[in-house]
């Protein structure tokens, strides 16, 4: 009851599936993924074992072809499974059980699989490919594009409900600690692929940095702006933002791993001092945008943008 795609993305070694369906919270059922092995999608009657243990044999060498072939063997409700499998070298399968609704099917080439069922039509799975082949996206952009071809198409011939986005890469979780470097999910929503791609450009605010090229300088003129941005929001110097971050312990918070900033300190201007810079740092941690930090006397403009708007 869904449409996916499973995918590689050849210049970087990143996996991914996107997907979308007429289902609650279909991001807790299909896509599966695990860095330098492989992604893979299980919908119609979806057997959710086909995740942990197709990607556990993709680990062991198997191929995505293999892989398919051994999954749907075992199962004796393989005519009503639909699944997809992309290999970490790019080899893709694919398998459409002839109980699955119509339209169901799929396509896969270099690096893809696309399937779907319950579809208003083979060209569902069509715009999914064309879209896929088109490139010219970043890999998470490019998929929920993907998605997006698709519905244009017609998609889940049902309705729309919910869509996910997983993107592995190794060390790509929070903390550098897991493979989880996209997870997002809109769980019911009646436009779930605009609101997944507004998702991905909300994860990219808060937790990408900025290039040290796409700084700006903290001058007089702005740093009065930030000054009197911060005042209007109570987060001045002194203010409760600073009172946020306040230990059980009742002594003064310390960071056993100094958050990184972007860029080499500059001179600040004379209406901007370190109270005034530990006042700002305050504010954007509320507002989760730490890993926007620029070093003392820069400003990511994305920040002052978030800014401007929160003080309107």
């Amino acid at each position: 009851m869904t449409y996916s795609i499973v995918a590689l993305d050849a210049a970087t070694g990143d996996l991914g599936v996107a997907v979308q369906s007429k289902f609650l919270a279909v991001g807790a059922v299909v896509p599966w993924a695990r860095a330098g092995v492989g992604a893979l999608a299980t919908q119609a009657f979806a057997n959710t074992d086909y995740g942990p243990d197709g990607l556990d044999l993709l680990a062991h060498g198997r191929s995505a072809d293999e892989v398919v072939a051994g999954l749907v063997a075992a199962d004796d409700l393989r005519e009503h499974r639909q699944v997809g499998v992309v290999d970490a070298h790019g080899g893709a399968a694919s398998h459409t059980g002839r109980d699955c609704f119509a339209w169901a099917g799929g396509r896969t080439g270099a690096g893809f699989a696309a399937q779907g069922n319950i579809l208003a039509g083979p060209g569902v799975v069509d715009a999914l490919v064309d879209a896929f082949r088109a490139g010219g996206r970043p890999f998470p952009e490019l998929l929920v594009d993907c998605l997006a071809a698709a519905d244009a198409q017609g998609g889940d011939r049902r309705g729309r409900e919910s869509a996910a986005l997983l993107v592995v890469r190794a060390g790509g979780g929070y903390g550098a600690r897991n493979d989880r470097w996209i997870d997002l999910r809109v769980d019911h929503d009646d436009d779930p692929i605009g609101r997944l791609a507004g998702l991905l450009e909300l994860r990219h605010l808060y937790f990408d940095r900025p290039a040290v090229q796409e700084l700006v300088p903290i001058d007089e003129s702005l740093a009065g702006e930030l000054r009197s941005l911060l005042a209007s929001l109570g987060a001045g110097p002194g203010g409760a933002f600073g009172a946020v971050y306040r230990t059980m312990s009742g002594e003064a918070p310390s960071d056993p791993e100094p958050r990184p900033s972007t860029g080499e300190p500059r001179p600040l201007p004379p209406n901007w001092d370190l109270a005034w810079q530990r006042a700002l740092e305050d504010w954007m941690g509320v507002e989760n945008l730490e890993e926007r930090t620029a070093a003392v006397g820069w400003i990511d403009p994305r920040v002052v943008g978030v800014l401007r708007a929160r003080a309107r």
